[in-house]
């Protein structure tokens, strides 16, 4: 195809740049079970899908539940990437008992050209009982949206196609590239039974649509390709009504229609398979002159997995403090929950849904100012984002509260993409500072919303949990500058692609990516870029969220330093993120613990860029802020009679009171550092911890007091569960802070982190050998895993927490 060269002056430069990044493709599309893309608004996407074709029992069951975007209710036995690095590729490994097939996607990337490189994936099947049939019918589909083209090479028959398979394309962004399809050397299709002489010349054959499908629905390719595989299975049936007659078996009948329509831009092949399967799909890019063969991946995947199993153990060792005879199962667990945290990243590109004018009416005063023309939801402009995901099969889209959980790891295991992703997520603040919770971002992410949660409204804020990766990319800059940081010395490495002198696909897959840290100047200029959009949304939340003090004669050292979460209603604070937390009822003359804690932190924040990057004044400013709040945290929120720290609210004679509920919520001063060693209070609060009538339990800190009466009612969301999160805020502050500076109660921080940890982890682990899962959040009486799974976002820091990374 011809080359659209103007077309690239249509680009922006963000897109341009990104063509030469060794980030460009990826797993980006971490709602399917597999699915591959670039980091481009509208390009080239893949997927893969499955179902069983072992009976008609089976059949309708599998084709109706098409195995391909993750669902909880597909009840796969496990989904897991056993290694996974974005610059590399990785393996993940399926486990579908219901169609006794585990099937493992290997992922290998190829650096080199101008385009983004090459790629090339192995999908390979085996039974799970060797002792039971597995017939399985498998789908890798390819789907281009916007402008440049896709053919596929290979001359058409009407009754499938035999041997390589070969594509070609183009687009402004990827330039020219071409695709093969390669079956394995050992596949077997079923060939007998009965009628299998009528389908003779269509067996074993890989089977294939091409259509046409307009901008923006390519992520509806299940829905064409199954659409097309049943008109023709119609057809094919339609002869064998008389039941004398019986019916031909179902991987006869299930085919696609070996069609091409004119104009085509989405193509699928199926292939059915009896028994063991293997087939690879190799994307070569045309500036690329390392072309690929099903050699490549022999030699690459064993080398990846080596030097990813190597490059692990040096970045999140194995502590010495847990047993010995535990290493293994550990390590694999680390690995895998370290592998699905990254491959859960996910490239998302279009509009969102934003209501400017709604609120509640304890909130309407802070939108008097709101034009009442502007009232009513309504799409915003499309936007990108590289985000991590918290559940690919529940939540496959972007939180903020989530995401600077998420960062803190990403961050250990791959600086650099961090810094990608958190460049992101800082690019989505408004010139107004603020950025919405949940990031819904085109019609694809909205499908896995309820119409309720789906529109964002600008005067709602979240937990600034960004702050947190900042924080930690600047402890890991001090550290590298004090020697103690990680090299990116290069490790040549031969993959087997025509001997030792071969550049290999990866010079550093051993390594931690770090140029950020190894660059100060590079660092210091990252900084300098986020720091304007970061002070917008500061001063947003210090605008929008600002509490009242003086309306209810509370004595506070400042008269400003008080801070109220707006959108609550009766029953939830969703953007305090502790939902249902127990917070009495709604007043405008609520004071909130938790978000004023949060701001001490974002101040503290603020003032380390500042100081990195020589702003000053500002730093003094800072200082200043933090200075006033941690004194309001003590004036207006300490509670003398109950030893603990509350919420405030007003009552009925318009008089401060206390809203006092042991749980997360009175820990908050704590986990997040912002008292000091010596403080009177910290014992107060490692006790109320270490208290199993409380929030202690043998696998976590319970998220509220066991003896609290609303403990475990309701939704019980935050009401008792033990969520991990917030046991490594915990961990944190005791490891970083509290067992490890002298004060009256370091030796009982020091006793409570190493009881915790181990409960934590243990357990988790437990639950993850036990159903193949991590979980949202665990029982507060059994440990159970409950709710959405896999939950691979912060319950993650698992891994973080067993290595001792704070």
């Amino acid at each position: 195809m011809a080359r659209i060269w103007l077309l690239l002056l249509a680009l922006s430069p963000t897109v341009i740049s990104q063509t030469n990044n060794d980030t460009l493709w990826g797993a980006y599309r971490p709602n399917l079970y597999f699915g591959l893309r670039p980091r481009i608004p509208q390009s080239l996407m893949t997927g893969l899908m499955w179902f069983g074709t072992q009976d008609y029992q089976s059949v309708s069951k599998s084709v109706l539940e098409t195995r391909h975007a993750c669902d909880q209710g597909d009840n796969l036995d496990g989904y897991t990437w056993t290694e996974y690095d974005v610059r590399e590729g990785g393996v993940q490994v399926l486990k579908d008992s219901f169609n006794n097939v585990k099937i493992t996607t290997q992922f290998l990337k190829v650096p080199g050209g101008e385009h983004g490189g090459s790629w090339a994936v192995r999908v390979k099947g085996e039974p799970l009982d060797k002792d039971k049939i597995s017939r399985i019918s498998t789908i890798f589909y390819f789907g281009l949206e916007g402008l440049g083209g896709l053919d596929m090479d290979t001359p058409e028959d009407d009754n499938g196609l035999s041997g390589k398979i070969k594509l070609s394309g183009s687009t402004p962004e990827l330039d020219e590239f071409s695709i093969a399809i390669i079956d394995g050397p050992d596949n077997h299709a079923l060939t007998t039974g009965r009628h299998a002489e009528v389908f003779e010349d269509r067996l074993g054959k890989t089977h294939f649509i091409g259509r046409q499908v307009k901008e923006g629905d390519v992520w509806q390719a299940n829905s064409v390709i199954m659409k097309a595989l049943i008109e023709r299975a119609r057809e094919a049936i339609a002869p064998y009504q008389d039941p004398s007659v019986g019916i031909p078996d179902p991987s006869f009948l299930l085919q696609l229609p070996d069609d091409v329509y004119t104009g085509s831009n989405l193509y699928a092949f199926q292939k059915s398979f009896d028994g063991p399967f293997q087939f690879d799909v190799l994307y070569d890019s045309a500036s690329n002159h390392q072309k690929l063969s099903s050699g490549v991946l022999d030699r690459g995947i064993d080398a990846l997995v080596e030097a990813y199993g190597q490059r692990f153990r040096d970045v999140l060792p194995y502590p010495s403090d847990f047993p010995p005879e535990d290493q293994a199962r550990m390590e694999s667990f680390s690995k895998a929950v370290t592998s699905n945290l990254v491959g859960g990243v996910g490239y998302f590109y279009g509009t969102s849904i934003v209501d400017k004018k709604f609120s509640y009416e304890w909130d309407e005063e802070e939108d008097s100012q709101i034009d009442e023309g502007e009232k009513g939801a309504r799409l915003t402009e499309p936007k990108a984002l590289l985000t991590a995901t918290p559940s690919r099969s529940f939540f496959p889209r972007g939180f903020y509260w989530d995401e600077g959980f998420h960062l803190l790891h990403i961050g250990q295991w791959d600086n650099d993409f961090s810094l990608e992703i958190l460049r992101d997520w800082i690019n989505l603040i408004d010139e107004n500072g603020w950025v919405g919770r949940e990031q819904i971002l085109g019609e694809e992410a909205r499908s896995k919303v309820p119409a309720e949660f789906q529109t964002q409204v600008p005067n709602y804020a979240n937990p600034p949990t960004l702050t947190m990766a900042v924080t930690a990319f600047i402890e890991r800059l001090k550290q590298t500058s004090n020697g103690q940081g990680p090299s990116d010395q290069e490790l040549g490495m031969d993959y087997g692609m025509g001997g030792a002198a071969q550049v290999p696909l990866s010079a550093n897959i051993n390594t931690p990516h770090s140029r950020y840290l190894q660059d100060p100047a590079l660092a210091q200029t990252f900084l300098k870029e986020i720091y304007g959009p970061l002070k917008r949304h500061y001063e947003w939340f210090r605008r929008t969220q600002r509490g009242q003090i003086k309306q209810y004669s509370r004595k506070a050292r400042s008269r400003t330093e008080a801070y109220r979460w707006r959108g609550r209603t009766e029953q939830h604070v969703l953007t305090s993120g502790m939902d249902d937390y127990p917070r009495g009822r709604p007043h405008a003359g609520e004071l909130h613990l938790d978000l004023i804690s949060w701001m001490a932190f974002f101040s503290r924040t603020m003032r380390d860029i500042a100081d990195f990057i020589g702003e000053t004044d500002d730093k003094l400013t800072y200082i200043q802020n933090e200075k006033a709040i941690l004194g309001n945290i003590e004036d207006l929120h300490w509670n003398k009679e109950e030893n603990m720290y509350c919420d405030l609210n007003v009552d009925d004679e318009d008089d401060s009171v206390f809203v006092c509920n042991k749980g997360y919520l009175s820990l908050f001063p704590f986990l997040l550092e912002l008292l000091p060693a010596s403080s009177p209070h910290l014992g107060h609060i490692l006790d109320l911890v270490h208290d199993p009538e409380h929030l202690w339990s043998p696998y976590g800190i319970r998220s509220l007091s066991a003896s609290h009466p609303d403990f475990g009612q309701g939704e019980n969301y935050w009401k008792g569960p033990i969520w991990i999160q917030m046991n490594y805020l915990a961990l944190r502050a005791l490891h970083k802070t509290y067992a490890t500076q002298e004060g009256p109660f370091q030796e009982k921080a020091k006793q409570i982190y190493q009881e915790l940890r181990k409960n934590v982890v243990e357990n988790v682990v437990k639950e993850y050998e036990r159903t193949g899962y991590v979980w949202e959040q665990y029982d507060p009486l059994t440990g159970e895993g409950k709710r959405s799974h896999p939950f691979t976002g912060w319950t993650s820091l698992t891994a973080l927490i067993l290595a001792e990374k704070y």
